[in-house]
């Protein structure tokens, strides 16, 4: 009979002290099986929840340590997909934040919310990392490794493990330097409250039917848990079934299909009118449940307007939280993590190659995309704006000439087709004169002058429905790549709206000539506003959001 059946059936107080110790012996063994010591800490964190709570976070904590192994950085990212999933990754990470809340340890859930938070989009930045900081052979050494590994031009499996290899081993040199000893470990509190540096940031955590926020304030405060006692996994999820319906009723599925028939008959006004109102109804519930209750304790703190960051996790993710307050005097943006907005904040803004680049494809040669009657006047527009621009238009705008464009420019603007792969995201790409631009292809290049990317196209804000909080859509995908800030859209825009969003937007941005990437989100709300007063429907103003700073 085991220790945890005898636990069980004579329920000895020395046999529950021997099944905690076993457990917690067993992480300190290096092992060749990290995915069966990560369901081990699962099954023991389970079972401390039942137990011995307390013991909940040691089970946790030593789970989420195994990460790195079980999303080996070697493997190429498909392969690191299918891991988070089989290994459900994100439904550990909801449950470990809330064991944490739960204990009022609110800075460690912030902690192991990032470690286990869109780690695939966070390993991707790391590749990227900043090395001034470091011993220039280091420097170079670690670049050298980095660069290669992160360009996905090495095929053999030897010679990948060979170059994890010695990277490992030239972290560990690095980390043997006092100031340098946590050099691309997990971050602690207080490195990523620093993401609060333009305005609050808020959290958004849903485990079972707990539901709750953290509020981080400012880049010196502690975490403010926010709880929301009438939100249910169960609404969070119908809400999602709700809002797909509606998307399927404007019958929106490309750029430059029509998303409203109101114009067309009494039977379809009624119905659009239904839609319409549906739309009220779902903001409404979200304002009331999700939104207000954190705006009353921002009113509490005295903060009345300004930026504000969402960082929705679970099945809070994709939900238009930016569109709920009424008469709102918050500029809303959302972030995949505190660290890449954290990142963001410390790379110094400079008016140095501020180069504006606009792609415009209104068809990619596919007989099965609509043509975009709107790109030619969105880019006239942008043009009028900046006349300076590059411009790739049509049948100049092949991949291989928006692969310089994207080298050279700091601002890039993509007015064309885009379309999501929720199989595999990397597969994700913006539709080109008779090719396709990949996220994968993007990921992979240097990018030295990027600083912001509006993606005026299809779904390029939209997530894999499986792994919701690794942010691979194209919007998040171009922040990882090393843009600070990206506007793109969590379903597909309407053709006829991308002239005025694109004028209102580079009017704000280039006001004074020089733009910064965190004045795009204020231009974005300036344009969503503008929409709203010219009353067109819900579906069509709803979709815009930013990314970034």
């Amino acid at each position: 009979m085991s220790l945890t059946d005898r636990y069980h059936r004579l329920g000895h107080e020395k046999d529950l002290t021997a099944i905690h110790a076993h457990y917690a012996a067993s992480f300190k063994i290096t092992t060749d099986n990290p995915q069966g010591s990560w369901r081990a800490a699962l099954q023991w964190a389970s079972f401390a929840e039942k137990t011995e709570p307390l013991y909940c976070l040691s089970a946790y904590s030593a789970g989420f340590d195994l990460l790195p192994e079980i999303l080996w950085i070697g493997h190429p990212i498909p392969m690191r997909h299918a891991a988070l999933h089989e290994s459900n990754i994100e439904q550990a990470t909801s449950s470990a934040v809330r064991a944490y809340m739960t204990h009022s340890k609110l800075t460690s859930a912030v902690e192991i919310m990032e470690q286990g938070m869109a780690t695939i989009f966070q390993q991707t930045l790391q590749l990227r990392t900043d090395v001034g900081e470091l011993p220039m052979e280091q420097a170079q050494e670690f670049t050298r490794l980095s660069s290669k590994l992160h360009s996905g031009t090495i095929t053999d499996t030897t010679e990948i493990m060979d170059m994890v290899t010695r990277r490992n081993e030239v972290l560990a040199k690095i980390r043997q330097k006092p100031h340098l000893k946590n050099f691309l470990k997990p971050k602690p509190y207080h490195i990523l409250r620093q993401a609060a540096q333009g305005g609050p940031v808020v959290i958004l955590n849903s485990s079972g039917n707990h539901c709750d926020a953290i509020l981080i304030l400012n880049p010196i405060s502690d975490p403010v848990h926010i709880p929301l006692p009438n939100v249910k996994l169960e609404l969070l999820k119908s809400t999602q079934a709700r809002l797909r319906e509606l998307l399927g009723e404007s019958n929106i599925r490309n750029r430059g299909q029509a998303t409203s028939t109101r114009l067309f008959g009494k039977q379809e006004f009624f119905r659009t009118q239904t839609t319409e109102e549906s739309f009220a109804d779902m903001l409404s519930c979200l304002w009331m449940y999700v939104v207000a209750p954190v705006y009353q304790v921002l009113d509490a703190h005295g903060i009345y307007s300004g930026r504000l960051w969402w960082l929705p996790t679970g099945s809070f993710t994709g939900l238009p939280l930016h569109a709920c307050p009424p008469n709102d005097k918050f500029i809303h943006s959302f972030t995949a993590t505190l660290g890449s907005l954290a990142n963001a904040y410390a790379k110094e803004d400079s008016n140095m190659a501020n180069k504006v680049g606009i792609v415009g494809v209104a068809h990619g040669g596919s007989m099965d995309l609509n043509y975009l009657k709107g790109v030619k006047e969105e880019v006239g527009k942008i043009i009028s704006i900046v006349p300076n621009a590059e411009v790739l238009e049509g049948q100049q705008a092949t991949v291989d000439a928006v692969k310089q464009l994207l080298q050279q420019c700091s601002w890039l603007h993509f007015s064309c087709h885009g379309k999501q792969d929720l199989v595999e995201p990397t597969k994700s790409h913006l539709v080109l004169y008779r090719g396709d631009l990949a996220l994968e292809t993007i990921l992979h290049m240097p990018l030295p002058h990027a600083k912001f990317v509006f993606l005026a196209a299809c779904q390029t804000a939209m997530g894999d429905g499986q792994l919701v909080n690794e942010s691979f859509h194209l919007g998040g995908g171009f922040i990882a790549a090393g843009f600070r800030g990206a506007i793109g859209t969590l379903w597909s825009m309407d053709d006829r709206d991308g002239p005025l969003v694109t004028e209102v937007v580079y009017s704000h941005l280039f006001r004074d000539g020089y733009p910064t990437p965190s004045s795009a989100a204020e231009a974005l709300h300036i344009a969503i506003k503008t929409l709203r007063s010219n009353k067109v429907p819900y579906e069509r103003w709803i979709p815009f959001i930013h990314m970034g700073v």
